[in-house]
């Protein structure tokens, strides 16, 4: 394999006309980087970390794994309504895990190709990193805008409120569970929402000024949702049977299972958001513009904690254990 500043050199660096035009003052090839936020705007920053076998397959394509490190981080952006900017990427390479020099310099290759494809659709430049070896890790940190005291955080949800999400929900969930059967088509539906998800920032954007609360599905709804209720000290009544699920996840895991996944199965990045009941019609009308759906599943309500559902169902993604929310 290349040696480290070869390897970022040839793989893991934006262009420099690409850096110029987007605020990066200096960038790759210095021990920081300078960047120019635009006048009137909040830096809306986020760190997220990629393990093998926690977070995606040790055999996932290299594309994907690009594509998926980058994605769950631009999710946060998303949430908060912010317009991505920048970011930088800190790989940890297992050399081992290659049969031969060739082979790992591909992955990389193709693993670039994942990740910088995804930043060209977001306009989104990598302006810096570092390349170790060890365990196969990927920490990507976001930064992005939004104007001035108009981010959507998780605090903001009254008594009233409905609770929506965009798109569809499971399918995170649906695409590990076909993973773990051998599936290993990357065209199918599930598996692009689990290998392949897509960040929600121009749903964030149309939003942010009509929602009173929002956060990203990563660790799965139930467990999202507690995080919202608790910031926003509000209750929530769900209605099960408005669920969106993915297409395709019912004919998996059967109806129970599908609702399940749908509630508490994780890696989904989609957004959940708190809207008054007459903002409902003009949000929708301008996610429909993007081609994307937002679906009304239930209210938040005084009586803290949550109706509606099973505790059952409670579970949602954790690292270490502990009490659930």
């Amino acid at each position: 394999m290349l040696a480290e500043f070869d390897l970022i050199r040839r793989y893991l660096m934006s262009p420099q006309e690409a850096q110029a035009a987007n605020g990066v003052a200096l960038g790759n090839g210095d021990d920081a980087t300078l960047l120019m936020p635009r006048a009137g705007q909040q830096l809306v920053v986020s760190v997220d970390t990629s393990v093998v076998d926690v977070h995606f397959p040790h055999d996932a394509p290299g594309f994907a794994i690009g594509h998926r490190a980058l994605a769950v981080a631009l999710s946060d952006l998303a949430a908060m309504g912010a317009a991505s900017r920048w970011c930088l990427m800190a790989l940890t390479l297992d050399q081992r895990a290659f049969v031969d020099k060739k082979v790992a310099e591909q992955w990389v290759s193709d693993y670039a190709r994942g990740f910088h494809t995804l930043c060209q659709q977001h306009a989104t430049t990598l302006v810096g990193g570092d390349v170790t070896s060890g365990a196969l890790t990927i920490s990507v940190t976001v930064m992005g805008e939004v104007p001035t005291g108009i981010a959507m955080t998780r605090s903001g949800a009254q008594v009233g409120d409905v609770i929506a999400v965009t798109g569809t929900l499971g399918g995170g969930a649906g695409g590990l569970a076909l993973w773990q059967k051998g599936e290993r088509d990357i065209t199918h539906p599930l598996l692009q929402r689990y290998l392949l998800p897509e960040p929600r920032l121009a749903a964030g954007v149309a939003l942010r000024s009509i929602a009173t609360a929002a956060m990203d599905i990563s660790d799965g709804l139930l467990a999202d949702l507690a995080h919202l209720r608790a910031a926003s000290h509000v209750g929530a009544t769900l209605e099960p049977e408005a669920l969106p699920l993915a297409e395709g996840l019912e004919q998996l895991l059967g109806q129970s299972d599908a609702r399940k996944a749908a509630l508490s199965g994780g890696d989904d990045y989609e957004l959940l958001v708190t809207l008054a009941p007459e903002d409902v019609a003009c949000a929708q009308a301008r996610l429909a513009d993007l081609g994307i759906t937002l679906t009304v599943i239930g209210r938040c309500n005084e009586a803290l904690g949550v109706t509606g559902v099973s505790s059952a169902d409670y579970a949602g993604w954790q690292h270490f254990s502990g009490d659930t929310p």
